[in-house]
């Protein structure tokens, strides 16, 4: 007999409900109200949770385009972290679960693969490989973080305020970090972004033998 809904079907209204409510509205049930049917059928699918949790991150990463590769591999690393960072703060609720559990899912591993390709191809030893992979991962997760946190740089709502409340508590005590919150009206989250991991992939180069 055929199944009444696919998992697909039950990870895209899993995070509807996270995109239009938070994170905190799933449950189980608030699952089962939106597909239409009862708790019961819902746990024909998924046991608790942490499994419902891991069926948002799927869907968050089954939406990243994963490019192609070529002959360059800093073009590469850049076209990767890209779309991971355009995946992931297209449904900033959701970035909690994807900080924690977007590797529990072998759907996370195709990025993850051309990643990781594109570091071979730049020529770095095993050890060097790794760190950069952590590396990267982790600017684009901490960026995605940083954004949800709150707005600071030009263009988002409240910026002037937040940059002007750093600068007030910052004052002449700590000038320098004073100094950067007038900085960061200056720019935008995708200018910093880009310009962050270029710093980044210059130091991966950098360590090539």
């Amino acid at each position: 007999m055929r199944a009444r809904f696919t998992v697909d079907e039950i990870a895209a209204a899993a995070l509807r409900i996270v995109d239009d409510q938070g994170l905190n509205a799933l449950s189980m049930r608030a699952l089962a109200a939106a597909l239409g049917t009862g708790p019961m059928t819902v746990y024909n699918y998924v046991t608790d949770k942490t499994g419902l949790e891991e069926l948002v991150v799927a869907a968050v990463v089954a939406e990243i385009s994963v490019p192609q590769p070529t002959d360059d591999w800093r073009h590469d690393v850049h076209a990767v972290a890209h779309a991971m960072w355009q995946g992931v703060r297209a449904h900033p609720a959701a970035v909690p679960l994807v900080l924690t559990r977007r590797m529990s899912s072998s759907t996370g591993f195709a990025v993850a693969e051309a990643l990781v390709a594109a570091l071979t191809r730049a020529g770095l030893s095993d050890r060097d490989r790794l760190a950069a992979f952590h590396g990267v991962l982790g600017f684009v997760t901490g960026a995605a973080q940083a954004e949800l946190a709150g707005p600071l740089t030009a263009g988002a709502e409240d910026s002037g305020d937040a940059a002007a409340r750093i600068g007030a508590v910052a004052g002449a005590e700590y000038p320098h970090v004073a100094a950067l919150s007038g900085v960061a009206m200056q720019t935008s989250v995708d200018d910093d972004f880009s310009r962050g991991l270029q710093m980044l992939v210059d130091g991966i180069a950098g360590a090539v033998s």
